[in-house]
């Protein structure tokens, strides 16, 4: 379990340093560069979710609660929600009118939606980790950025663009789910 909560603890420690001190990022990218600087933290980043990989496949599993919504379709709801809200965060269109952050937002979505589904300490070091480390992010990044303006409309087809999109990435990934992670995203189908 500790090589997990490493792996968590260094991803969000990596993603908050640039909004909890902002100078010292800058100061780091005009002492190494721009490109160095950013090859470094790409670097330490996929460190971080290997981590998380070989934590997750080692941490010896114990039940912490009973989930409320194992195999609920209302799960499959949240998690196609996160995954146009991932889409949203790089793709003209409304949902960033409303939403600051988009893919912040659907990371603690996605957070949540595995939290009700799985009870299991792993599940909570991991969803939960990174869902708090989701919402810390938005409330840094808002305070480092201070007001926003908000993105002019679009026309609609680039949100159903987007949308599409994500539902094909949504199903791509739910078909692939158990193969890879070991675990039936539609428990009963």
């Amino acid at each position: 379990m500790t090589l997990l909560i490493t792996a968590v603890l260094l991803w969000s420690t990596l993603h908050l340093f640039p909004s909890l001190l902002p100078g010292t990022r800058e100061d780091l990218m005009k002492r190494l560069g721009a490109g160095p600087y950013r090859g470094l933290f790409a670097l330490s980043i996929l460190a971080s979710i290997v981590l998380m990989v070989f934590g997750w496949k080692s941490a010896v599993i114990e039940p912490v609660y009973v989930p409320p919504l194992f195999g609920s379709p209302i799960i499959t709801g949240m998690m196609l929600l996160s995954f146009i809200l991932f889409a949203a965060a790089h793709a003209p269109g409304n949902i960033k009118r409303f939403l600051r952050h988009p893919m912040l937002s659907g990371m603690a979505l996605w957070s949540g939606a595995h939290l009700l589904a799985n009870g299991d300490n792993r599940s909570v070091v991991l969803f939960g980790g990174l869902g708090l480390w989701a919402i810390v992010a938005m409330l840094t990044i808002n305070r480092r950025d201070g007001a926003r303006e908000k993105p002019a409309a679009v026309a609609f087809p680039k949100d159903l663009m987007t949308i599409v999109a994500a539902a094909v990435i949504f199903a791509i990934v739910i078909y692939f789910h158990e193969a890879v992670i070991g675990v039936s995203p539609l428990p009963g189908f």
